[in-house]
């Protein structure tokens, strides 16, 4: 059954209408976007206590304290905090018995010269569910994707308008929320790349599964979390620093997975051109997620709880390929990266069907995936007929490229990984999620201990006991 989209005006209106809302607008940066809509409409002063537009930064500073950045989640936080305590103080005790509260916030930078874009926002809104009670809050980052001030200035206002609808009429169904954010917008106009729920409405989402929804539904291409389960902004993370990038299903992580890593490192660290303390991240694809049609959720939280257990940052992401990849990452850093893959993955990078979606074919992928200071390590393996050791360096190429590769071999964007357990090559984690669910307690070996731990602890990946 399809839903009906209710229209910006029509959300707008209904909110004014609505008795039991009332609260205060504060935005800073693309003008008053989203407030605009309940003036608009009509019957306003039903709903809006205060709109405030602290433009200037001293203003800014006075009202919310001083910040380094003023388009960051620290800033959109203090926000919330200082209007929704003024609210509570000015107008608890005149209206707190009969209106829910709440407090609409975003700090926005559009990207300010016409033709090129890069504009992004911060957007959260504070409220109470029912009168008196304590208060519930979403958060969310976007990216401004229209080429000129007025369209990005167009869009923030109905993604406003699209959050606060769904926080006060969707806060049941946070799912649902999530899907509603984009009504009335095209994709190529918002890219929300985090959100983030809690208090009371939200006492069990789980916002990991937030992340996953907003790529899944096509709201944007990756987002993050850490290894103490905070969602963030890639750029919270990315930002300047040199990347390491571990690819994979992790279904379920093995110790060849964590080898890589500290092959990698120890590697790194004896090249004199490589300089900085990288940032390690481990990416699940949709690709790698989907069983038949559909993401098993169940799965993915399996597979997240282990990589959480391990310390590592997480991204989802919907890229079906390495130079895809390599070009979200250079969004966030000028710094080296360094992405790490296995023998037969480097076959397929190098196979020209890998590329049949790309005008420029093969050469355009390469050039994309070997942009400047980005490199690959290749972890070893072993050959399924013969046994025999299998390196980038003896991989068969196709002679028509053998040139290329040398290439890359030769200037060290292609690096085999020197350190690495001989004891581990032949583990398939479709092996080791075979003997998890059989009982057979050898699997034990094969994973790291913190993930042993944590699979056993909360019987992930259908673990059977021995």
């Amino acid at each position: 059954m399809v839903t009906e989209i209710i229209t910006t005006q029509q959300k707008a209106l209904q909110i004014n209408l609505d008795a039991a809302k009332f609260g205060t607008f504060a935005e800073i940066g693309a003008g008053q976007e989203v407030v605009r809509w309940f003036f608009h409409v009509g019957k306003a002063a039903a709903t809006v206590a205060k709109s405030i537009s602290a433009y200037d930064t001293v203003v800014s500073d006075e009202l919310y304290g001083p910040a380094s950045h003023y388009v960051c989640r620290e800033r959109l936080e203090a926000m919330l905090d200082c209007e929704y305590s003024l609210l509570m103080r000015r107008l608890d005790q005149k209206h707190g018995e009969k209106d829910g509260f709440f407090v609409f916030a975003d700090t926005v930078a559009t990207h300010g010269r016409r033709g090129t874009t890069g504009g992004h926002g911060w957007l959260g809104i504070r409220f109470q569910s029912l009168p008196k009670a304590k208060p519930s809050q979403i958060l969310i980052h976007a990216q401004l994707l229209e080429s000129a001030t007025t369209g990005e200035q167009e869009a923030l206002g109905i993604l406003g308008v699209n959050l606060m609808y769904g926080a006060f009429y969707y806060n049941n169904d946070p799912s649902r929320l999530v899907r509603s954010l984009t009504d009335g917008l095209r994709r190529d106009q918002i890219d929300v790349d985090l959100i983030k729920f809690c208090g009371p409405a939200f006492a069990g989402v789980d916002n990991r599964l937030m992340a996953l929804l907003l790529v899944e539904q096509g709201l944007t291409h990756a987002t993050m979390f850490t290894a103490s389960d905070e969602v963030v902004q890639p750029s919270e993370i990315l930002w300047g620093r040199p990347v390491i990038l571990e690819r994979g299903a992790f279904h379920p992580v093995t110790n060849v997975t964590m080898d890589m890593i500290d092959g990698a490192l120890s590697q790194i660290r004896k090249d004199p051109s490589k300089t900085g303390e990288p940032v390690t991240v481990v990416e699940m694809s949709l690709n790698n997620l989907t069983s038949g049609v559909e993401v098993d959720r169940e799965d993915f939280l399996a597979c997240a709880d282990t990589l959480v257990a391990l310390g590592k940052t997480v991204m989802i992401s919907d890229y079906t390929r390495f130079d895809l990849v390599s070009s979200c990452l250079r969004k966030y850093t000028s710094e080296w990266i360094v992405m790490l893959m296995g023998v037969p993955t480097l076959r397929e990078v190098f196979d020209r069907s890998y590329y049949e979606s790309l005008e420029g074919g093969i050469l355009e992928g390469l050039s994309r995936l070997f942009q400047k200071d980005i490199s690959v390590y290749v972890y070893p393996s072993t050959g399924a007929r013969d046994g025999e050791l299998e390196t980038a360096a003896g991989l068969p190429c196709d002679p028509s490229l053998k040139h290329i590769f040398s290439y890359f071999l030769e200037n060290g964007s292609i690096q085999d990984i020197a350190a690495f357990r001989a004891d581990q090559l032949h583990v398939r984690p479709s092996d080791v999620l075979a003997k998890i669910q059989s009982g057979d307690a050898s699997w034990e070996s094969l994973v790291p201990a913190p993930a042993v731990e944590i699979i056993k602890k909360n019987k992930l990946f259908g673990y059977r006991a021995g």
